[in-house]
């Protein structure tokens, strides 16, 4: 049996430009740090007294006799990647620390861990950039989703890394030199608030590839927020600044298309702001989901009432990536 672990991200700044569609023309890079919440997948071989022979646990319990017939898209396109056959049973189980489809890369996630424990179970040991190269050719050649490069890459490596992107799926990690003061207080001033509801991120982004060309200019700017927000976490300036930035970029990524807010969202980033929120922004590609807040820690008990229709968490940074935490 193995067990993986994947940490969920958030990314900060730069998200839009780590989609194919923008990196045929431009450079891309984005701002992003994993954290202390994950998912987990358990691989093993299934027992051929079972009249099955493939069992997968999930939202839904699923007992079948091929491959083929599994409806998790992401299981069943991913053994069929790694060339598992049907000759040998498999029971595969997920678990997952927030929900799905919530904008903090669970999609990647799952499809990293899962990539991580077939490959160990089959006596491999990939390394982070198999893992994040596989899970992108899984997402994007296998499941046909509109989604980035950036979710893969940030929860195979894991940290506080600015990931560039210089053509195509083609990357450099570069992680942020931040004190460990630094880290602590901006960690202690970042909130997740659950709107209440999930989405398909790569649905979302639908829109936003079809306004890539007259968009330019903000995705231009969305990328550029990634060098000042590092300036701010390497350097002497307050850390609130860091807030005052997220606020920027949020106003500026909904200008990518309508589908990225909603009435619901904005009511509670108002609501907010109102009560001493510094800056935030809806986390994924958009819609619903998790937002990421920055509040002072003076400001948050207040904040955490005005919102209490939604379920607030605080977070904490994680520097590992996905890893083996069973293997036997």
């Amino acid at each position: 049996m193995i067990i993986s672990k994947t940490p969920y991200r958030i990314s900060f700044f730069g998200g839009g430009t780590d989609y194919p569609l923008w990196l045929k023309d431009n450079d891309g890079q984005v701002l992003s740090t994993t954290i202390d919440k994950s998912c987990y997948i358990m691989a093993d071989y299934r027992n051929t007294a079972f009249e099955t022979k493939h069992s997968v646990v999930w939202s839904h319990v699923e007992a079948v006799s091929s491959i083929s017939e599994i409806l998790h898209p992401a299981v069943r396109e991913g053994l069929r990647m790694l060339q598992f056959e049907d000759k040998i049973g498999l029971n595969i189980h997920h678990v997952g620390d927030l929900p799905a489809r919530a904008g903090i890369g669970s999609s990647s996630s799952f499809s990293v861990g899962l990539i991580n424990c077939l490959l160990h179970l089959r006596g491999e040991k990939p390394s982070n950039y198999d893992l994040a190269i596989k899970a992108i050719d899984l997402e994007h050649s296998w499941l046909k989703e509109n989604v980035g490069y950036q979710d893969q890459i940030a929860v195979s490596y894991g940290g506080f890394n600015v990931i560039k992107f210089t053509g195509g799926s083609d990357f450099e990690i570069e992680p942020i030199k931040i004190s460990k003061a630094k880290v602590e207080s901006l960690q202690s001033k970042l909130l997740l608030v659950y709107t209440g509801a999930s989405r398909i991120g790569s649905e979302v982004a639908g829109q936003m590839l079809e306004n890539a060309n007259s968009n330019s200019s903000t995705l231009r700017n969305l990328r550029d927020m990634v060098d000042q927000g590092t300036k701010i976490l390497s350097s002497d300036s307050p850390i609130n600044d860091f807030g005052d930035l997220l606020n920027q970029a949020w106003f500026a990524k909904k200008q990518l298309a309508s589908n990225i807010t909603s009435k619901r969202v904005d009511d509670i980033y108002d609501r907010a702001m109102e009560s001493g929120a510094i800056g935030g922004k809806l986390l994924g590609a958009g819609g619903s989901g998790f937002m990421l807040l920055f509040v002072p820690e003076n400001k948050q008990e207040k904040l955490i009432s005005a919102l209490s229709d939604c379920t607030t968490s605080s977070i904490s940074l994680e520097s590992n990536g996905t890893e083996i935490i069973y293997n036997n």
